[in-house]
């Protein structure tokens, strides 16, 4: 089949490839020129795909990439998988809306668009469906097949993969779900189908707000049993130890990334605007980790004060700056904030991040340096933030006058855990 994902990022660059990889023709759309012309090379910018693999399906002519709309002509499916951020805590639906334009205009019938954004539940039916009857003069259901399908992407995941984690399908009819649900079992090993797509949307939203509320009261606790004299650590460790009834969920500086920041709040978004009522827990969530590089900041504060110093003047070193362990992303990643903060503080921040490409330290606005033995001795505040493989924890533990640890990782005799 002809095959569209629109949206070359972390969620349908792998998309992309694995469909290109089981068969199908695909053409990988996105608007971002500079984004198209890497890819076109042969040069990956997501960590789930290497490069050696998007060189392999573009020597095939399985898949190309393209920010040219005419060559979205003629699709059989076509996958939405762009960008849906928060301002001021609105959804900003802005590129799923342009997106189903263009869309809407190649769009000819028995063809299907399966939107994968992530969004808040009734945006399959209530706003992409219109937009593409309009722009393409056919009717939904009838000329035209369509669903949601929730992109599920773990970068860095040993355990799950792209293909092995469950994908959830849905369509506006029973049709458009067999059609659907046929795509996407000649690429993920498992397909569960879900009644409709609102299912689909909000089943999207619980697993992500499943893991911001855990999260967030694991992390007010850690502030809670650090002024007890509780080792919060431990206690989880205990508490991990039976076997039913309790998830392991750790303390850290924050939560970053799309999904925790961003996607629990489209629900809260949507229950004010439909119902008129707050979705407390979430709120309160949101509000736990967003000052938690506050609390980050205060804690080594502290600990300067303790070892006759103050922040002002001091250098510091952020181990570890994207949002999850051995990725590449830095969106929301906590470390901006808590870089921000001890900057403003007057504090000589510089950040160690292997993982990190080239120019994406400029969103931090610190200066990277290699986690080497001279500059983990010479500052005199080393937070660790995000427990990279590549870093020589034992080395750390050992060498640094001071360590802040976010992550339970290392041993020493001047290493506190957060």
């Amino acid at each position: 089949m002809q095959i569209v994902v629109a949206g070359q990022g972390y969620v349908g660059l792998p998309l992309a490839v694995r469909a290109a990889e089981a068969g199908h023709r695909v053409v990988g759309y996105d608007v971002d020129r500079e984004r198209v012309r890497r890819l076109i090379a042969g040069d990956s910018f997501v960590h789930d795909v290497p490069s050696a693999r998007l060189r392999t399906v573009l020597d095939s002519r399985a898949y190309s990439a393209t920010a040219d709309e005419a060559a979205l002509a003629d699709f059989d499916i076509a996958v939405i998988t762009v960008p849906t951020p928060l301002h001021d805590g609105v959804p900003d639906l802005n590129h799923i809306e342009t997106c189903a334009r263009t869309l809407g205009t190649h769009l000819r019938r028995g063809a299907t668009v399966v939107l994968e954004s992530t969004t808040y539940p009734g945006t399959t039916e209530e706003l992409l469906l219109p937009i593409l009857e309009d722009a393409s003069g056919l009717k939904a259901g009838a000329d035209f097949h369509a669903g949601f399908s929730p992109e599920r992407i773990a970068p860095g995941n040993a355990r799950w993969s792209f293909e092995t984690t469950p994908k959830l399908v849905s369509g506006i009819d029973d049709r458009s779900l067999r059609v659907i649900k046929g795509f996407y079992d000649g690429i993920f090993q498992t397909t569960v189908p879900v009644s409709g797509p609102e299912v689909a949307e909000l089943a999207k939203l619980i697993e992500n707000t499943f893991r911001l509320v855990n999260i967030s009261m694991i992390n007010e606790l850690a502030t809670l049993t650090y002024r007890l004299g509780v080792d919060i650590w431990e206690a989880i460790d205990a508490a991990a130890t039976k076997p039913f009834g309790f998830t392991r969920f750790t303390p850290g500086p924050g939560v970053g990334g799309h999904c925790l920041p961003v996607d629990p709040l489209f629900l809260s978004w949507k229950i004010r605007e439909e119902l008129g009522v707050p979705f407390r827990f979430v709120e309160l969530a949101d509000d736990v980790n967003r000052h938690m590089p506050d609390y980050v900041v205060r804690r080594i504060t502290q600990a300067l004060d303790q070892r006759g110093k103050t922040v002002n003047g001091s250098r510091i070193l952020l181990l570890g700056l994207t949002y999850k362990i051995n990725a590449t992303d830095l969106r929301e990643s906590p470390s901006t904030r808590v870089a921000e903060l001890l900057t403003n503080l007057g504090a000589h921040v510089q950040g160690a991040d292997p993982n990190i490409q080239d120019g994406d330290h400029t969103k931090l606005n610190v200066p990277l340096v290699d986690a080497s033995e001279e500059e983990i001795t010479t500052a005199d505040a080393v937070v660790l933030l995000m427990d990279h493989d590549t870093f020589d924890l034992p080395m750390i533990g050992e060498r640094a006058p001071y360590v802040l640890d976010c992550r339970n990782r290392l041993s020493g005799p001047h290493v506190e855990t957060l």
